[in-house]
């Protein structure tokens, strides 16, 4: 149980250090590429896949080059919700998307729908609901009145695809060390291409802060995928326990985070969408 505690410690301190990105003047962008500098010197130091693994993953290059485009593109959405919308939310949209997959699963894996499932798709979009209304401050349609609410949505519509792609490199047999390096390293060149065209148009300077930002992100993000792996291997016979315990531990330690660190404010209805979201991973883990 160690390894999910630290899993889901290492998830919510990724959103905490985004959240206080702009108090420390920390460039997001240029620390989302560094991140990916040390995501690809660990996956290669922890992992260590050999040339004809590596070789595998042509099978599936179209889900490695998506998730390459995914995973720095959605990383700056999450930046950007945990900016507008705040942990709880950002936290609770992202393992909410798992409904996406599960969704997939059904259309395009041919796994069959159980009751328990379908009770937590349907309590899960209640909860997204609830989560993510809030009451405008500004009047009708500002700016930061649409960020609560589109990035949120962005973080779950991009991690739901993000994780059907994952199930397409795992249901291709790609042994896992060398997928993780392909997705990163791929996830390492386009960070780089549009931190290089953003630097052009902008003249912005690279920071020694957000190259701090970025290997402290790296190290917490690897180790979130590690701790989680870990806890599969340890126990093995229990997906269900390790699936329930890594989501569940991720919303209440973002919540706590949230509400106690930065004070963000929930509505009721927001704290009916959290309540509601627990239902529904505890749930989908049944199910």
């Amino acid at each position: 149980m160690i390894y999910l505690l630290l899993a889901a410690l290492c998830s919510v301190l990724v959103s905490v250090l985004l959240k206080l990105a702009r108090r420390l003047e920390v460039d997001v962008g240029q620390a989302i590429a560094w991140n990916y500098v040390v995501a690809v010197a660990l996956s290669a130091w922890a992992f260590a896949p050999a040339a004809p693994s590596l070789r595998a993953t042509a099978a599936v290059w179209p889900a490695l080059l998506g998730l390459g485009v995914l995973l720095p593109t959605i990383f700056l959405a999450l930046a950007g919700s945990v900016r507008h919308a705040g942990i709880v939310r950002s936290e609770v949209a992202q393992r909410l998307s798992l409904m996406l997959s599960l969704l997939a699963a059904f259309v395009l894996f041919g796994e069959s729908l159980s009751a328990a499932k379908a009770w937590g798709i349907a309590a899960g979009l209640a909860a997204l609901a609830g989560l993510v209304w809030r009451p405008s401050r500004g009047g009708a349609g500002t700016d930061a009145d649409a960020g609560r609410w589109l990035f949120p949505l962005l973080v779950f519509l991009g991690f739901g695809v993000i994780d059907v792609l994952f199930k397409r490199v795992a249901q291709a047999g790609v042994p896992l060390g060398a997928a993780l390096l392909a997705m990163f390293a791929l996830a390492l060149l386009v960070s780089l291409l549009l931190q290089g065209w953003r630097l052009a148009r902008t003249n912005a300077r690279l920071g020694r802060r957000s190259v701090a930002a970025g290997v402290l992100l790296g190290l917490f993000n690897f180790g979130n995928i590690l701790c989680y792996l870990r806890a599969h291997q340890a126990l093995p016979g229990r997906p269900a326990l390790v699936f329930a315990g890594m989501n569940l531990g991720v919303v209440a330690l973002g919540a706590l985070a949230g509400l106690v660190l930065f004070r963000e404010r929930l509505s009721r209805l927001n704290l009916v969408g959290l309540a509601l979201a627990v239902l529904a991973i505890a749930l989908l883990a049944r199910g």
